[in-house]
């Protein structure tokens, strides 16, 4: 397995050692704290225009964007990490540039380059890397990627100029409690359609989802779980995506073409194969083989795996071991998967991107 080398901390100069932020990283949110710059370039004319670093945090757009009127926008989310030996890394970032362009071609958007896409965020975090939790206080700078239509249209069409913009936040863990067994339940509501948008990280998608989140925290719910259009086969939450493991030691991921391919889900898959030497599978998985699993999670960018405890269904709950521990797998997958993440670990080729 080819593992990426561990590298001495680099700055471009000495200014670039800016002292940290007076911020109390052990107790973060994960919520919007606004940092100094913030990348921005914009398409004009069937070209991107060479992008630049601002400080002013307020987009100003006509009233007839095609955002505002057709909900012409996608985004990414990914983090920077300080490592245990210092540096500031980013965790497969390609594959981001990679999604948000297909999530373009998809909304009639142009894309951004991959190569342009990797050059904006390593800005970005460089001018911002005193918004970089110190490494062992369990935050991380989360970084926000989007392009959406910012020229005016008044009839349904794609708009004529768009804009892509990155800033970031330092953030904590996304479900309070770290990694304390959640309590799902099974969804009245579609996410996706088939042959749909749900494959994408649109902002549309996100928003049908409010309110269907909206009811399960009124019910005491953490998430939903959303099944396929058939009610059949479980898809995923409203941000992430799940692993189950069965009870001789499987990873279990479902599979269908309106399930937004998580970055964090395959790099797990790896992880299992590689590094735990456990058997994988990516498949249909019915709703009626939950009472079959050993263990659960949900997982994506923001909350890296959060342990399912219990998942209520119309026909009465389905606990996962007991409900109030972490699963030994799930935590293995945890603990590696960060540790490649923090440098703990040797990574897989390609995984680590140093910014710093």
């Amino acid at each position: 397995m080819i593992v990426d080398k561990i590298l001495p901390i680099r700055y471009e100069s000495k200014d670039m050692m800016m002292a940290k932020k007076n911020i109390d990283w052990a107790h973060l949110s994960f919520g919007y704290i606004p940092t100094d710059s913030r990348y921005v370039s914009y398409w004009k004319n069937g070209q991107w225009d060479d992008g630049q670093m601002v400080n002013d945090s307020t987009v100003t757009i006509n009233e007839s964007a095609g955002v505002l009127q057709y909900a012409q926008t996608c985004f990414e989310g990914l983090k920077a990490y300080t490592t245990e030996d210092g540096r500031v890394v980013l965790f497969r970032p390609d594959m981001n540039a990679r999604r948000l362009m297909d999530s373009c071609d998809r909304l009639l958007m142009p894309s951004f380059p991959v190569e342009r896409f990797l050059d904006a965020i390593d800005k970005l975090v460089i001018a911002n890397q005193d918004y970089v939790p110190p490494y062992g206080s369990g935050a991380s700078l989360y970084i926000r990627p989007y392009i959406f239509g910012s020229g005016p249209i008044l009839g349904v069409a794609p708009a004529s100029e768009y804009t892509f913009r990155v800033f970031c936040s330092p953030v904590g863990p996304y479900f309070k409690g770290g990694m304390k067994p959640l309590r799902l339940m099974v969804s009245n509501f579609d996410r996706a359609a088939p042959r749909g948008s749900g494959h994408i990280k649109g902002g549309l998608n996100y928003a049908m989802s409010l309110y269907a989140g909206h009811v399960a925290h009124e019910a005491g719910y953490s998430e939903n779980l959303y099944l396929d259009s058939t009610r059949t086969y479980i898809e995923e939450t409203g941000g992430a995506n799940f692993i189950f493991v069965t009870k001789d030691g499987t990873l279990v991921t479902p599979k269908s073409p309106t399930i937004l391919p998580s970055i964090t889900r395959r790099s797990l898959m790896q992880v299992a194969k590689d590094y735990l030497h456990m058997e994988t599978e990516e498949r249909p998985v019915k709703l009626t083989e939950l009472k079959n699993f050993a263990e659960a999670g949900l997982c994506g960018t923001a909350a890296v795996i959060s342990p399912v405890g219990t998942i209520h269904t119309h026909d009465g709950d389905i606990t996962f071991g007991d409900g109030i521990s972490v699963g030994p797998v799930v935590t293995k997958l945890y603990d590696t998967l960060t540790g490649i993440q923090m440098g703990r670990l040797s990574a897989p080729g390609g995984w680590i991107h140093q910014v710093i």
